[in-house]
């Protein structure tokens, strides 16, 4: 009986170990179509401007949650869009003050140019987004949907 004790536990240890795979494989198409589906293109049929956002969730989060397009008139987009990205820019600048993974890059957004509805809105939204997001405060609006 004792030569049987000491026999069943190494045949239990031997048992319960795991192999490992070593030759782990990496699928990176899944990656790739993680990062495509969270980039948002902005084209406006209007004019010859472009936004290119990068950014995971958000491109759910603006079809689930944010307020549809319409709901905010364009002068309303503007003015907002104007505050945040000069809040923004001048975060941008102080990359020993505030997160620099955060503000990677300057935002080029002139107030005297038209660059219409659908632009505006994602942009604003993108503030909205990024506030709640990342606990940012861009301006003294309270961020909110």
């Amino acid at each position: 009986m004792k030569k049987i004790i000491p026999f069943i536990i190494v045949l239990v240890l031997i048992a319960s170990c795991k192999s490992y795979n070593t030759n782990q494989t990496i699928n990176n198409e899944n990656k790739n179509s993680i990062v495509q589906s969270d980039t948002v293109y902005i084209n406006s049929d209007e004019n010859d401007y472009e936004i290119i956002i990068i950014e995971p969730g958000f491109n759910t989060w603006l079809a689930s949650t944010a307020r549809p397009e319409g709901y905010y008139s364009q002068e309303f987009l503007e003015s907002r869009n104007a505050i945040f990205v000069q809040s923004w820019n001048q975060r941008n600048m102080q990359p020993q003050t505030y997160d620099p993974n955060l503000y990677e890059l300057r935002i080029d957004y002139d107030t005297r140019t038209d660059y219409g509805y659908e632009i505006n809105y994602k942009l604003y939204n993108y503030f909205i987004y990024f506030q709640l997001t990342y606990k940012q405060k861009l301006s003294s609006f309270t961020p909110r949907i």
